[in-house]
């Protein structure tokens, strides 16, 4: 029934695209737009009874209707046809063929029927099948020859974005509307309900906590998150998965969950492609481009992709410090300047109908330059004030190989998958800072880093009957990071951390009736050595060793078509990453150093949820309520420097065990025929308590109480079939830490996009932040009291234009999602 299911979804999917196309090259001729809406509505129709269609029966006097179809130029198997029964041109039942093309349709009554086979751009045929004669009918190899009215050569980007809830995830199918919000990917998550990007630090989080792994295309990648989000074109991205509770098949994700991050992966038969090309205006230009190209021809299908971003960035702000005998205002001016180039190469070689190998790369390059000055201001006339000057230059090579082969056997969705990737990372970074009135005048901070990540995954599916699935799988995984400081061009300390991961899962999931159910159950053995080194100093060993187990549930009960409802729980566990634990000092200002904490330990969550959703006339709400309950919290912390009482370190820690709950409701909606909306609200609750520093040297348990409300409105105006208007709207409410209290923040934004060229292109506009509203502040009280804010470039304007060329019909290859089990962090001032 899941496989129905799916066919149904996908069938849409391939269908709407198809019409649309068919629409713009029929569009002066009536009759075939009367016949091409009956097509969508028959279609809709059987995707709809697929997904309830008659149980299993073991009743002998019920028969069975099966056949493949291909495409009758090019002999391939098409995917995604309509399959419909029909009794005395009464629809009785209907089917969807699978990516091999083949179909079977059983438990139906020994009677005469017509069965149509009905695929946009194709004739449609149709068969007799008497059953009365004979209980099972093949039909065989059915060719569909292409209809004389060709589809349009242009694949079409969804205008409007669609959200689509499923066991395990939430899945945003990225539209023009979205691609349109942003030049990055950082830009438009903050589009994305749940998901918040720090001004800041461009730090990630999901329902108020960072703890979040980003991947890309379900891989980890050793660079850091917030880096990799600002060098992804928005146009190179096909879809964005929110994992919040990952089954036992997928390494237990920290505690907020996983953001996936799909980049387009054309598959039309053919030659086509994509352009994009956008500018940002702000203080400076900003401009990025990419371009997207596929090739599929025979049993080859060739991909691939690249973007660059360039652009200048300003931000400033400022620190008050009330701390006794010592109160100071910090002013800082930061400016960056940043290249990066992000590209992706590979193909599909389908051997045989049994054999397919895969291999793809992503190669990322980037260079960057952060320069300015900070001032620190002292109330008492017996201290001098400082000024700061910084250059800071960096660069960073990152490296992906993937290798996958998949074998199917003879039964449908028994498979067997071995993947390999690896993955490497060059970071060098040289910093000079200048005191212009302070004890040293200049000093250098050389940092070279260099990591490597190998990861082998051996998947099995078994399909043991049409309502039952088993799935197992082995993994190992294997990290080498290697940091080294040099302190005014001298060795001064090293870094070196590996870790290793062996794992097992099983999972099991059963349908029956109108519920859905799956269970697991995964087996890890962790192992973490690390070794600090520094000149004049013994050396430092840090060493972990873990073996867990960790569960995952999953509920699904659909009453009817248009409700549904889902309960799932997992155990999981974030890692520090090599960010929180390296004890080289990652940056510095005249009064603060910020560097990681070797001694952090793992943290563990146990994660309950409860989703509705529920579809109406104008389109579908969801809502949920969650609840976690987590130890050993992993958080930031900041506190007085044990060598210098007039400096500070921030790090992370370990905080006590802790809770939070919270409610979500969003929606895809469409209002009018002009007006349509995606809607999300979202509250949590967290209790949080520690032990951290009162008042300079002195420490004390604390523990906190906040309620936080997030909101987000996105609202699409279709003032012509080509033309179309955008407003957004966000408000994330005050957040507290044990050391911080965060300020409320919101912003509106206007945009618009045109269709061009016979839907091939469209240009977009955009016009952020329109109020100027959005900046970051906030108050501390410990360990003395502190206020501050920073602004950035948050009004801008975008102007961008998107070009699609090439035909074809759509056949993709699938590929597994990975995840990556390790908090983020780093980078940030606060």
């Amino acid at each position: 029934m899941l496989n129905i299911i799916k066919k149904g979804i996908m069938f849409n999917i391939v269908l709407y695209k198809r019409i649309y196309l068919h629409y713009q090259s029929i569009k002066s001729n009536s009759i075939m737009k009367l016949k091409l809406l009956l097509i969508c509505f028959i279609g809709t129709l059987f995707s709809m009874q697929a997904q309830t269609s008659v149980k299993p029966t073991t009743l002998e006097n019920t028969g069975t209707i099966s056949g493949k179809i291909t495409d009758k130029n090019t002999n391939e198997p098409l995917p995604y046809v309509n399959i419909v029964v029909k009794e005395n041109n009464k629809v009785i039942t209907g089917d969807i063929t699978s990516d091999k093309g083949t179909f079977q349709i059983k438990n139906l009554a020994l009677k005469d029927y017509i069965v149509e086979i009905q695929f946009m751009g194709y004739k449609t045929i149709s068969k007799s099948a008497k059953l009365s004669q004979n209980n099972s009918i093949n039909f065989n190899t059915i060719a569909l020859e292409e209809d004389a009215v060709q589809l349009a050569g242009v694949e079409v980007v969804s205008e409007k974005s669609t959200i689509v809830q499923k066991i395990d995830r939430k899945i945003i199918n990225v539209g023009k509307d979205l691609i349109s919000a942003g030049a990055t990917a950082g830009e438009i998550m903050n589009n994305i309900p749940s998901v918040s990007v720090d001004p800041q630090t461009n730090a990630i989080s999901l329902r108020g906590n960072s703890n979040v792994r980003i991947l890309i295309d379900g891989k980890p990648t050793t660079m850091d998150a917030a880096q990799v989000l600002q060098q992804i074109p928005s146009a190179s991205i096909k879809q964005i998965e929110l994992i919040t509770n990952p089954s036992a098949k997928y390494n237990p994700e920290g505690m907020s969950g996983i953001i996936n991050i799909v980049l387009n992966k054309n598959s039309k038969l053919g030659f086509n492609g994509s352009i994009n090309n956008g500018v940002t205006f702000g203080k400076t230009p900003k401009v990025n481009s990419s371009l997207d190209l596929n090739y599929r021809s025979g049993k080859f299908n060739f991909f691939g992709n690249y973007g660059i971003n360039h652009g200048k960035y300003s931000n400033n702000g400022f620190i008050n410090s009330k701390e006794l005998n010592n109160e100071n205002t910090q002013i800082f001016d930061m400016n960056s300047k940043n290249t990066s180039h992000l590209a992706k190469l590979g193909f599909d070689f389908n051997i045989n109908d049994k054999n397919t190998f895969s291999f793809y790369t992503n190669q990322n390059i980037s260079q960057g330059k952060d320069f300015g000055n900070t001032k620190v201001d002292y109330v008492s006339s017996g201290t001098n004030d400082r000024f700061q000057l910084f250059d800071n230059k960096s660069e960073n090579h990152s490296e992906t190989y993937n290798f996958d082969y998949k074998l199917d056997f003879k039964k449908e969705g028994h498979n067997l998958e071995l993947e390999v990737n690896y993955n490497k990372n060059d970071s060098p970074e040289n910093a000079l800072y200048t005191n212009v009135n302070g004890a040293t005048n200049s000093f250098t901070n050389d940092v070279k880093t260099f990591g490597k990540n190998t990861i082998v995954n051996l998947d099995y599916v078994n399909p043991l009957s049409e309502t039952t699935k088993l799935e197992l799988g082995l993994e190992s995984r294997n990290e080498n990071t290697d940091n080294n400081l040099f302190l005014n061009d001298a060795y001064n300390s090293d870094f070196t951390y590996e870790r290793t991961l062996y794992s097992a899962y099983a999972t099991l999931g059963k349908q029956w009736k109108k519920w859905n159910f799956q269970a697991g159950a995964r087996l890890e053995q962790y192992n973490v050595e690390a070794l600090f080194r520094k000149v004049n100093e013994v050396d430092s060993k840090f060493e972990d060793d873990i073996l867990s187990i960790y569960p995952s549930a999953f509920i699904t009960f659909n009453p009817s078509e248009n409700n549904s409802f889902n309960l799932n729980y997992s155990r999981r566990v974030d890692r520090p990453s090599i960010s929180q634990v390296n004890p080289i000092r990652e940056w510095s200002t005249p009064t603060i150093d910020s560097e990681g904490n070797p001694f952090l330990v793992p943290q563990f969550t146990n994660s309950f949820e409860l989703n509705y959703t529920r579809k109406t006339k104008i389109g579908s709400i969801t809502s949920g309520i969650f609840y976690r309950r987590i130890q050993d919290e992993i958080t930031r912390v900041i506190f007085t420097n044990p060598n210098d009482s007039n400096r500070q370190i921030i790090s992370y820690d370990n905080f006590d065990n802790n809770n939070a709950y919270g409610i979500e409701v969003s929606g895809n909606l469409d209002l009018k025929k002009w007006w349509s909306a995606n809607v999300s609200f979202d509250a949590y609750n967290k209790k949080t308590k520690g032990t951290i520093e009162d008042t300079p040297g002195n420490y004390e348990f604390v523990e906190i109480d906040v309620t936080t409300f997030n909101a987000r409105i996105n609202n699409t105006f279709k003032a012509t079939k080509d033309l179309r208007f955008q407003l957004f709207g966000m408000y994330r409410g005050r957040d507290l830490s044990l050391q911080f209290d965060r300020s409320p923040m919101w912003k509106m934004d206007i945009g618009t996009s045109y269709n061009v060229l016979k839907g091939s292109g469209t240009i977009s506009a955009r016009f952020s932040d329109i109020l100027k509203t959005m900046r970051f502040a906030f108050d501390g009280e410990r360990p003395y009291r502190t206020n501050g804010e920073f602004n950035w470039e948050s009004r801008t304007v975008y102007l961008g234009f998107n070009y699609r060329f090439g035909s074809g019909k759509n056949k993709a290859a699938v590929r597994k999602q990975r995840d990556k089990n390790e908090t983020q962090g780093g980078g940030g001032l606060l």
